[in-house]
């Protein structure tokens, strides 16, 4: 996995970086990926909306404490420009009873003088069963 420093491809490496340090329960290397500006974003399901780098942290420290999450990010939706992406994706994880779950997440990226950062992670809990890959497959005519 590369270091933050090295992330200066993409918002989708940033995306990649995310996963990783939550499955690893790395929280140093979460925050490193949010942006600097204090006006980030954070909606954990069934949360407060959470503003800025320390009320972002503390929730995430919070998380972690158990461990890594195990969440596999899949069907990626994006859009993007020269300067933000928008992503969203099915948030696949294992509850700890070894019960599978998903969760819908949006993910926006901003480019920085530092490279793609992460401005805002807003998860919910998605109704029913999981989408199979198929039904989030874009059909073009």
């Amino acid at each position: 996995m590369k270091s933050v420093k090295e992330l200066n491809g993409s918002a989708a490496e940033v995306e990649v970086a995310f996963y990783d340090a939550l499955n690893r329960a790395d929280l140093d290397a979460l925050m490193a990926l949010w942006a600097d500006d204090e006006e980030i974003v954070c909606i954990h399901p069934g949360g407060a909306r959470l503003i800025g780098h320390a009320a972002i942290r503390a929730s995430w420290e919070a998380v972690l404490a158990g461990g890594g999450l195990h969440i596999l990010p899949t069907q990626l939706h994006e859009t993007h420009n020269l300067m933000s992406s928008v992503h969203t994706v099915v948030e696949g994880s294992t509850a700890s009873e070894g019960a599978a779950a998903h969760l819908l997440a949006t993910n926006v990226y901003v480019k920085t003088p530092r490279g793609w950062r992460i401005v805002l992670h807003h998860v919910s809990i998605a109704p029913g069963a999981a989408p199979s890959d198929a039904a989030g497959a874009q059909i073009l005519h």
